[in-house]
């Protein structure tokens, strides 16, 4: 998004407050230096506080197990940081110390474990170096030990090496720091699923009780009723109000009829209240209807409402689609968007995929104004009324979506690309023209072949290493289409 659309974006729509990260963190070293090397300790503490001090100023919340010395102190740090129930535990070695304290740690806490180790600078000043200073620097030294150990007890192993003020290395840790925002957005998420099944869309069915023992969370079942009570609750002037908003945020086409707009004005109020009431952080919905009746109407009023929930940060999903409102889910607490899309057609001219969907879009990521345009009918859906039509921001994106397998495990796609400038519909529909660097039915067939649905969320910048980091703590399969050969 231009950085003036994100500025008019910003005042109107106020991001929801998600849950802090919250990341345990112990550090540690070998006892019997400290009577050995006057001074080593001192320095080794000073250089957790720093580390403390980076995490903070990422927004976690740190629970800070303090600095272990021995396998008694390092029992004792597992038990508080188990009850202190972390999204990921960091252990920091200072300095050489034995696996016997780093093994308990992952153990008993049920947590993923980031094991970094950071030496005081780029490298030592050997000839004024002596033992004590040395040991500030040999971190690593237990690191293979550590990792042989983890594998030795099936737990997952992850690390980062590096010194102090290596933004080389807090990028990579703030990659994991980013997928444990993940788990915890999952892990303590509420998940709307309203209405019922597309009909005949096989693949969108999911399991809402794989989904709490797969990722956690919680999937709340509501009813269009639980809508439409709430729309009708709606003054006026709350309805007035939200047209204000919508012309600040849209471009209204002259298709745009002041009935409809409206009408989605008093749904988007009504899904404001339905969100907050059930505690919602995602929604997925479909609805039929019949003969212009209540509920077909609220199904069709929906989309600009889903549109500004979804910029807010809450990501709302059409056609039932629960999946792939967890991969919006997961995609906006990367910082990445995330919006609703399908194969739209492929251009061999350009070498472009075309991709987008009707319906909900997150307005955040558009390259330009989003615009509202009137439709008379929505294809594939009863009803009529506003739509959303934009186009993502140019430059790197990645596909990311939640696929399922034969037997109803989950695994993360992805595919990194460009959105380039060209030709787009002029129907109602997000679209976005992507070049993935191959020939587009090449792509085609290799995404198809992966596991994922005819759904999923276009995200901006190349994010395959923090979806695949995401997928390690989460314990989910990765894939990733990268060219023909992943056919």
């Amino acid at each position: 998004m231009a950085d003036d659309t994100t500025a008019a974006l910003d005042a109107p729509l106020v991001r929801t407050a998600r849950r802090p990260t919250r990341v345990g963190l112990v550090s540690g070293g070998l006892a019997a230096y400290w009577p050995q090397f006057p001074g080593l300790l001192d320095q080794l503490q000073d250089s957790a506080r720093y580390v403390t001090e980076r995490f903070e100023a990422m927004g976690c919340e740190v629970v800070d197990a303090g600095f272990i010395s021995d396998p008694q102190e390092a029992a004792a740090a597992a038990e508080q940081l188990r009850k202190a129930d972390c999204d990921i535990v960091v252990t920091f070695l200072t300095t050489y110390l034995t696996a016997s304290m780093v093994l308990p740690i992952a153990q008993r806490t049920h947590t993923p474990v980031l094991v970094i180790d950071l030496q005081p600078t780029e490298a030592m000043d050997h000839p004024n170096t002596d033992t004590g200073k040395w040991l500030a620097y040999c971190g690593q030294c237990p690191l293979p030990e550590v990792a042989n150990v983890f594998r030795r007890s099936g737990i997952a192993f992850r690390s980062v090496s590096g010194h102090l003020r290596d933004e080389n290395a807090w990028n990579r840790i703030r990659r994991w720091i980013s997928a444990a925002a993940v788990r915890g957005a999952m892990r303590h998420g509420r998940h709307g699923l309203m209405g019922h099944l597309y009909p005949g869309m096989l693949d969108v069915s999911t399991d809402m009780t794989l989904v709490s023992s797969r990722f956690g969370g919680h999937v709340e079942v509501l009813e269009f009723d639980d809508l439409r009570v709430r729309v009708a609750e709606v003054t006026d002037e709350e309805a007035a109000e939200r047209v204000a908003l919508a012309r600040s945020v849209f471009t209204l086409d002259e298709s745009v009829d002041e009935g409809d707009l409206d009408w989605a004005a008093r749904v988007s109020v009504g899904l404001d209240r339905l969100v907050e009431d059930f505690s919602l952080d995602s929604l997925a919905y479909y609805h039929r209807g019949l003969d212009g009746e209540i509920h077909e109407r609220l199904g069709a009023g929906m989309i600009l409402g889903a549109s500004l929930l979804t910029a807010r940060g809450i990501p709302v999903a059409g056609e039932y689609e629960l999946r792939t409102s967890l991969a919006m889910l997961i995609a906006d607490t990367l910082g990445a968007g995330g919006s609703f899309t399908e194969l739209q057609a492929l251009n061999f001219r350009d070498g472009v995929v075309e991709m987008g969907h009707d319906g909900p879009a997150h307005l955040a990521i558009s390259a330009e104004d989003p615009l509202l345009r009137g439709l008379g009918v929505y294809h594939g859906k009863r009803g009529w009324g506003v739509s959303v039509e934009f186009d993502v921001k140019h430059g790197p994106v990645t596909t990311f979506g939640i696929g399922q397998e034969a037997d109803g495990s989950f695994v993360f796609v992805v595919s990194e690309g460009e959105v380039v400038p060209g030709p787009l519909l002029k129907i109602g529909n997000t679209t976005s023209r992507v070049d993935f660097g191959f020939d587009p039915g090449e792509w085609t067939d290799a995404w198809s072949s992966t596991g994922i649905g005819h759904h999923w969320t276009l995200c901006t910048g190349h994010r395959a290493k923090d979806f695949k980091a995401a997928a390690g703590l989460l314990g989910i399969p990765f894939r990733a289409v990268t060219g023909p050969g992943d056919l």
